[in-house]
């Protein structure tokens, strides 16, 4: 199949030829929204943790006789019901993580990307450059492009490029090795260098 390709003022650069395989997959949403979940549950810590009545110090001896005091029977003080006492359910560390395998992954990455491009909010361009840090500079290439909100993928992440990006809060940088479904399916649009789409080809076909 073929993409559009533009230069970095928007100006159309021809027709670039990307592999059926990793831009023409079919959409498979239920596959897309469990490879989703498990990379956000991959990146829980999971470090929680809370005492029980057994572990939370104190609480060994009974604080008034059982009747006769005008007060609420109670066998120790670490019960849940009182302040500094355990937690009746208490939370304990644990591995969110869900296993996919090599196999899904790269199905719901095709997926995404096909998504995106029949959508038109995949945008190839040649390359993507700042001749300095600038966030002004950026913008303007952003804006030849029509893109406002989006995710930029590259093969090698420039510094100034990288600079240049870190003070608009809805564009990121992501080395073609590096993107996930993630940030491709949060974004609104997808600008993409040619090199980057050939390592995308190599790494899902």
């Amino acid at each position: 199949m073929e993409l559009k390709l533009s230069n970095e003022k928007g100006e159309a650069a021809g027709q670039l030829e990307v592999s059926d395989e990793a831009f023409g997959a079919p959409f498979r949403e239920a596959l897309i929204h469990q490879v989703v979940t498990a990379y956000l549950a991959g990146g829980r810590a999971g470090t929680k943790a809370q005492k029980t009545r057994s572990e939370a110090a104190g609480g060994g001896k009974k604080p008034w006789r059982q009747k006769g005091t005008g007060n609420a029977r109670a066998g120790t003080i670490r019960s849940p019901l009182w302040r500094g006492g355990g937690r009746a359910f208490a939370g304990k560390p644990r591995d969110f993580s869900q296993k996919v395998n090599r196999k899904m992954y790269r199905g719901a990455m095709r997926s995404i990307l096909s998504e995106l491009a029949r959508q038109d909010r995949l945008v190839p361009i040649q390359a993507v450059t700042v001749e300095a840090p600038r966030t002004r500079e950026l913008t303007a290439r952003l804006s030849d492009l029509g893109v406002e909100n989006g995710l930029i993928v590259v093969d090698e992440a420039d510094e100034r490029l990288v600079l240049a990006a870190r003070n608009l809060p809805h564009v990121d940088v992501v080395e073609a090795d590096r993107v996930d479904p993630v940030r491709l399916v949060g974004a609104e649009q997808v600008v993409i260098t040619e090199p980057a789409i050939r390592r995308v080809e190599e790494w899902l076909s």
